[in-house]
């Protein structure tokens, strides 16, 4: 669309020209609003601390009347003190949280801090939807690796292993920053599947390689398979759980099996079973490699890193 005539043109800009002063006006309150947020954050996270002090100057003081002869006075401080500490945990939720040691290192000291509860929840179904996408592309680029023998392919698929786990390290350390509850464990299980995935990088295309590669692809087929089963069940538990107020919010789908998950178990752990069959095979396999005549040291290492796991 365009202006007929100069007239319309001058027409035209005087119109924006009003609208802009509009847009000032508005930008100038919304600066002043991030400020006051700003400041309010600032008090909130001082109200926190002074009260998480009192309490456990409170609970400390506690412990020096167990014997005392009003037990219900002690009980009744102490279940106001564990409600007291929720609802600060919730308040805190709300307010940002310093990054841990891997974020600064990586990102430095950028906030990455979600506010807003939608946007927190946006987040963590963009993760799973990651999770799953790339399982599916790992699928495919396993299938075509096994039909084929391309250098190129073959390290596309590998290169797209290290990338994929750097960045979920780097997504979870954002969602546990977030009030997400991963485990510790967990997110060192994917710092450990990213130093074995660059060993597999580096691994020379030599005799001992070949010997593993068609069993490593196959390997992960299963996998990719096994975990699509798995995002799809898990999320479905999570779902019902949350609903019925089991489960926090910003709790994610993991590998393997555990407690929450018997709520409706049908199908999975057979699947299960062969992953985890499937990965003592490989450190067999590579038990093996180690004592092969033109062994290298990715194969040790790689061997301790699939034992370890």
């Amino acid at each position: 669309m365009e202006c007929a005539n100069l007239d319309e043109c001058v027409e035209n800009w005087d119109s924006i020209a009003g609208d802009y002063k509009t847009l000032e006006n508005v930008n100038k309150e919304y600066l002043a609003k991030v400020e006051e947020v700003s400041d309010l954050q600032g008090q909130c996270m001082k109200q926190v601390s002074h009260q998480k002090y009192r309490l456990n100057f409170i609970a400390k003081s506690l412990k020096n009347f167990e014997n005392d002869e009003r037990q219900d006075i002690i009980q009744r401080l102490w279940k106001d003190i564990n409600h007291r500490r929720q609802q600060l945990s919730d308040i805190e939720q709300s307010l940002p949280k310093p990054n841990g040691t891997y974020l600064k290192i990586i990102l430095g000291n950028v906030n990455v801090s979600i506010l807003n509860k939608e946007d927190k929840f946006r987040y963590k179904d963009e993760y799973e939807k990651f999770k799953l996408v790339l399982s599916i592309i790992g699928f495919f680029l396993s299938l075509l690796n096994l039909v084929t023998h391309r250098r190129g392919i073959e390290l596309t698929f590998l290169f797209l292993l290290v990338w994929y786990y750097c960045t979920l390290t780097i997504r979870e350390s954002i969602l546990k920053v977030n009030g997400s509850k991963i485990k510790g464990w967990w997110r060192v299980h994917h710092f450990i599947s990213t130093v074995a995935s660059a060993v597999l990088l580096v691994w020379p295309n030599s005799e001992t390689w070949f010997i593993f590669r068609p069993q490593f692809m196959i390997f992960n087929v299963v996998i990719s398979v096994v975990q699509s089963f798995q995002f799809v069940y898990q999320q479905g538990v999570l779902y019902r759980l949350k609903a019925l107020g089991e489960r926090h919010n910003m709790d994610i789908t993991i590998e393997g099996f555990h407690s929450w998950m018997w709520r409706g178990l049908s199908f999975l752990l057979p699947f299960l079973y062969v992953g985890y069959i499937f990965q003592l095979y490989n450190a067999y396999t590579l038990y093996k490699l180690c004592y092969h005549p033109h062994a290298t040291w990715q194969i040790q290492l790689y061997f301790l890193i699939q034992y370890a796991s």
